[in-house]
């Protein structure tokens, strides 16, 4: 008891000295645009997830294991940009404008060389990988239809993704907000015509909602570069000149970034794996998880705005020389997070017919996917502060102990995933508790990270 007391009446003063530099109002800001970019960017998913909701279960369905098998081979990029915008935030918050340029320019030329690579492993692999794992034939070959479409794709997203690091380090975030309106009427309009053959086009169905997204990305990239072109002060982020590729920079950028580089994509596969094994249990549940996993996409990107703003934050305050900050901007990150979440994932939760009836007219389906529903929504009260405290990790520039959390929780995320649908073979609702168990660990060691201090001996 003594012990206990001591401990609550150490964390109420540790409380009570953290220090803030940022307002409500400034966090809010900088997050709001990248919170509408990334609502944005969501629904593209949606309008898949509708349009071809309105194809058939089998379409749904394939769409759900085609596009996160996508997910993983982009999420190397993104992983990569994670790096680099945590490098980009650092320079900027030490005023050291003219090293973004370098920063960004080496980071084009290492992804257009993934890009190439990603897309020829998938183009020849995907095939192979899909025919061992996926029980139904049905759902093999309409995710093979939509994959070798899709991953043209990564020539113009593995791109436009350092574009998104360097507004988002240089905290510019309202170009995201205009890059994501572009994309979502482009991605709404190519798939409108694609899926359902409309102008005289023929009727792709899942083909078409690939080729679709593909286009959309394609026009992200070329709007991301007219802009910052004609909008952005490219002398003073040395945006001006191109320079030569640069072993040293790239080497500094991948020693920050190759463990997020493997943290999401390893992260992604688990993800890749629940919805392997959903499918086992039927084309119904796993077209109920595709629905579920679209519907839990919007809290996500919600979430995601703010944890990102905080991991991008975290990064200038250490560049600034105010650590003393971080741990109050993390809690500030938190309350306002579940100031957006909690609100929307409630009005999920009691009308859920009228969320679900977005993504597709067949009503067993909708009945089917209630309960689901309900399960995802209640795992955002762990989710918000867990991935508010894993980017706050990754904004201290230690990606490779945040790697090491990941991968311990992951471990335990595998293994109940493993029991539960494929031992237990429990309904899909059940399924969903995954994401609190992931949430809970991943939360606890974050926490415990933080609290300790060790992240302000890191130098980048």
């Amino acid at each position: 008891m003594i012990a206990r007391l001591s401990f609550s009446y150490n964390d109420y003063n540790y409380t009570k000295k953290m220090k803030t530099k940022y307002t409500y109002k400034q966090i809010w800001m900088i997050a709001y645009p990248i919170l509408i970019s990334l609502l944005m960017e969501q629904m593209i998913g949606m309008t898949d997830t509708a349009f071809l909701g309105r194809v058939g279960e089998v379409e749904l369905g394939a769409s759900a294991i085609a596009g996160v098998f996508y997910m993983v081979i982009f999420m190397a990029a993104f992983g990569f940009s994670i790096g680099a915008q945590i490098l980009i935030a650092r320079r900027n918050g030490e005023h050291q404008y003219k090293e973004i340029g370098n920063l960004f320019y080496q980071g084009i030329y290492f992804q257009v060389g993934l890009a190439a690579v990603m897309f020829l492993l998938s183009y020849f692999l995907s095939p192979l990988i899909l025919k061992r794992i996926v029980a139904s034939e049905h759902i093999y070959e309409a995710a093979i239809s939509y994959l070798n479409w899709r991953v043209f794709g990564a020539f113009f997203s593995f791109s436009a993704v350092m574009f998104r690091a360097f507004f988002l380090g240089t905290t510019q975030t309202k170009t995201l907000t205009l890059n994501s309106v572009v994309m979502v009427l482009s991605n709404i309009v190519f798939n409108y015509i694609l899926i359902f053959g409309k102008f005289g086009f023929p009727a792709l169905g899942i083909a078409g909602a690939a080729i679709g997204s593909s286009l959309a990305e394609l026009v992200s990239l070329v709007f991301f570069i007219l802009y910052t072109r004609s909008r952005i002060d490219c002398r003073k982020y040395g945006l001006d000149r191109i320079p030569k590729f640069c072993r040293e920079v790239l080497k500094r950028i991948l020693n920050v970034s190759f463990w997020t580089m493997i943290q999401n994509v390893v992260s992604l596969s688990t993800w890749f794996l629940f919805f392997l094994y959903v499918e086992h249990l039927g084309e119904r549940s796993l077209a109920v998880t595709n629905i579920v996993r679209s519907v839990s996409g919007i809290l996500f990107m919600v979430m995601m705005a703010f944890a990102s703003t905080c991991g991008s934050l975290v990064s200038n305050l250490i560049g600034a020389g105010e650590k003393d900050c971080v741990a109050g901007t993390i809690r500030q990150h938190i309350r306002i997070a579940y100031m957006f979440v909690l609100p929307l994932a409630l009005f999920f939760s009691l009308f859920p017919k009228l969320i679900l009836g977005i993504y597709t007219d067949m009503t067993d389906l909708q009945d089917a996917a209630v309960h689901s529903l309900w399960v995802m929504c209640s795992a955002y009260l762990l989710l918000v502060p867990a991935n508010v405290y894993f980017q706050s990790v990754s904004g201290t520039g230690n990606t490779r102990t945040a790697l090491v959390m990941e991968l311990a929780t992951l471990v335990v995320y595998v293994a109940y995933i493993t029991y539960i649908i494929l031992y237990l073979r429990l309904d899909v609702a059940l399924c969903w508790t995954s994401e609190m168990v992931y949430s809970f660990f991943i939360l606890l060691f974050c926490w415990w990270y933080i609290k300790r201090g060790r992240w302000q001996e890191k130098r980048i």
